[in-house]
Order: structure tokens, then C-alpha cells, then sequence
């Protein structure tokens, strides 16, 4: 089926179930790097991917590996969503006369879909980071804490000018991500919910731009003929291979969001008051190494999350769906 026989719908459908699974298996991975990138010299609490997983176990029980994952579940949809339509969206309108399009156009487009995922991603990143991260902060301050199964424990100040003082409240209390949400409404307004956009779309527009012509490429060496699709395991291949590609040459990008939309610092942890400051200081402090902090992790994610989401897209999960319940009625 090409992609411009796809609905608008059946895309949306695709691309929030691709989200939700891929979300839901590689999701500890994510935590594992979030806590990874956030290290500074001199105070690593965590030595690798595992080590962190296996601390996380055992601090905060099985389900501290999923700290902030509801945000994700609740998000991933529309954001995956808006990614791959925006995408296809763009290749369409590129097209001439349905000839293929050139590396520069499929570039174009999916610098197109970067820039319009950033308005669900900034959000979702900015909540997810908090309730990842606390863990971090609890263990580095050595008071260890048995996390619930449904709440993170965080500091008092939450939102507080205490986040960009360096300042850590000693007493904990649960904070979930709808608390985050309200209090930086209330303090901030919407501008607080998206602190860290700039360095999202420096992170998100060179992704698509490397991920979606790559993928595009070596989907095509999969299949049988130029009008027939790849078979599904091959999309997985290329939608594993493009996604860890793009998410490696864009890291440096990830730990400078990271750093810049963690509200909360532990003792000695720096202020950062925006992209370049955040990068200087980090070049001399931490090297030019700390910039690829989590990569390994970032690449184990996102393969699996783009190769699913690749297979769900062009089985036509979507496309079932519509055809068989009443959401046909959404379907030209």
C-alpha cells in the first residue's frame, strides 16, 4: 500500500499504537538514560545502563523503572501521531507528479515533522524528566527511599526557586506529573511548560532530518519491486537501523535538553540559563565526552521505538481498525 493511499486517520491510529508499545518495552532504557545524562563528575551515582537498573530495582521496587511512563502513555500518542502524518504530509506536497523525491526534499519534509512534534515533545520530555530523575537526586543525597507503586517521592520545592538554586529541601513528598503541570501553569503560565523548546527542536529537527530520508532509503533496498511494499521485518530492520543512527548524531543535543528542562538540582549541580551557556559549561567542567552520556541508552530506545512503530505503520494496524468498527465514517 503506498503511503498516499493511507489515511489521515488510519496514520494517527498507526502512530499511536507504534508509540504506546515501543513506550511501553523500552521505557526502563529511557529512565536508565535520563538518570545517565543528568551525572556530573565527581558524583556519579550510577555506572552504566545497568548498574542504574539494577540500583533503580532495588531503591525504588520493579515499578520505579517506570517513573514518569504515564506521561509518555498519555502522550506519545499525538506526538507519534503528528511525526509520522507531518512527515508523509510534507513528502506528499513535495512530490511532483509522483515521481520520488530528492535526499534535499526528504530531508525537507522530515525537518517539516520535527518542527511540529516539538509542540506535544517539549511538554512530554518536560514533566517525564522530573519524575525520572528524582530518583537520582534521592540516591545521590544517600537517603535512600522505597518509592509507591503509583507515586514518586520528590523534594518539597518542587517548582520552587529552590530547583535553580542548587538547593535540595530534605523532606520528601509525592508529586506526580499533573502537580508539576499545575504549579508551573500557576507560576509560570504555558512559557513554563515548555522551558527547553529551543534545545527540543535542535534535538527533534536534525533527528527527522537524518532519521526519516535514511529510513526512506533503506526501506526501498527491501523491496520486491517499486510498487510493492517492503516486508514487515525489513521496515523493522530500517526503522531500527535509521532510528538509533539519528539518535547517536543527535545525543549531544539530548543531554543539553536534559540538563536545561531538569528543574531540580542536586547539590553542586549547575545553573544553566539557556543553549549556550549550557554547552559552555559543560565543555569545561565534563569534556566533550559528557556530551554523548546516555547515547548507548538513547540508541537501545529509540531502534526498538522506531522499527515498531515502522511495522505498525506499514502493516496498516490503522487501517484494520477503520475498516472494521464504526471509525470507517472517518475514512475518505
Amino acid at each position: 500500500m503506498s503511503q498516499q493511499q493511507i489515511s489521515l486517520p488510519a496514520k494517527l491510529i498507526n502512530g499511536g499504537i507504534a508509540g504506546i508499545v515501543g513506550v511501553t518495552c523500552v521505557f526502563p532504557i529511557d529512565l536508565a538514560k535520563t538518570r545517565l545524562q543528568n551525572q556530573r563528575q565527581g558524583q556519579q551515582v550510577y555506572k552504566n545502563m545497568m548498574d542504574c537498573l539494577v540500583k533503580t530495582v532495588r531503591s525504588e521496587g520493579y515499578f520505579g523503572m517506570y517513573r514518569g511512563a504515564a506521561v509518555n502513555l498519555t502522550l506519545v500518542t499525538p506526538e507519534k501521531a503528528i511525526k509520522l502524518a507531518a512527515n508523509d504530509f510534507f513528502r506528499h506536497h513535495l512530490a511532483k507528479n509522483g515521481k520520488g523525491l530528492t535526499v534535499f526534499k526528504e530531508m525537507l519534509a522530515g525537518c517539516g515533522a520535527g518542527m511540529c512534534q516539538v509542540i506535544i515533545t517539549t511538554p512530554m520530555e518536560m514533566l517525564k524528566i522530573q519524575l525520572q530523575d528524582a530518583g537520582r537526586l534521592a540516591a545521590q543525597q544517600q537517603k535512600p527511599v522505597m518509592m509507591s507503586p503509583t507515586k514518586l517521592l520528590a523534594t518539597n520545592t518542587v517548582l520552587s526557586r529552590a530547583y535553580n538554586s542548587g538547593a535540595v529541601a530534605s523532606a520528601p513528598r509525592a508529586v506526580s506529573a499533573t502537580q508539576i503541570a499545575k504549579e508551573l501553569l500557576q507560576t509560570q503560565g504555558i512559557p513554563g511548560l515548555y522551558k527547553g523548546l529551543g534545545a527540543t527542536l535542535m534535538r527533534d529537527v536534525p533527528f527527522s532530518v537524518v532519521y526519516f530520508p535514511l529510513f526512506a532509503n533503506l526501506n526501498r533496498l527491501g523491496k520486491p519491486s517499486p510498487e510493492s511494499s517492503s516486508p514487515f521485518y525489513w521496515a523493522f530492520f530500517s526503522g531500527c537501523v535509521a532510528g538509533s543512527t539519528a539518535a547517536v548524531a543527535v545525543n549531544p543535543c539530548d543531554v543539553v535538553k536534559t540538563r536545561l528542562q531538569s528543574l531540580n538540582k542536586g547539590s553542586s549541580e549547575e545553573i544553566y540559563s539557556g543553549v549556550v551557556d549550557c554547552v559552555s559549561k559543560i565543555l569545561q567542567k565534563e569534556g566533550p565526552s559528557a556530551f554523548l552520556k546516555g547515547a548507548g541508552c538513547r540508541a537501545l530506545v529509540i531502534a526498538p521505538l522506531f522499527g515498531i512503530a515502522q511495522v505498525m505503520y506499514f502493516i496498516g494496524v490503522g487501517e484494520y481498525i477503520l475498516d472494521n468498527s464504526p471509525l470507517r465514517l472517518l475514512s475518505p
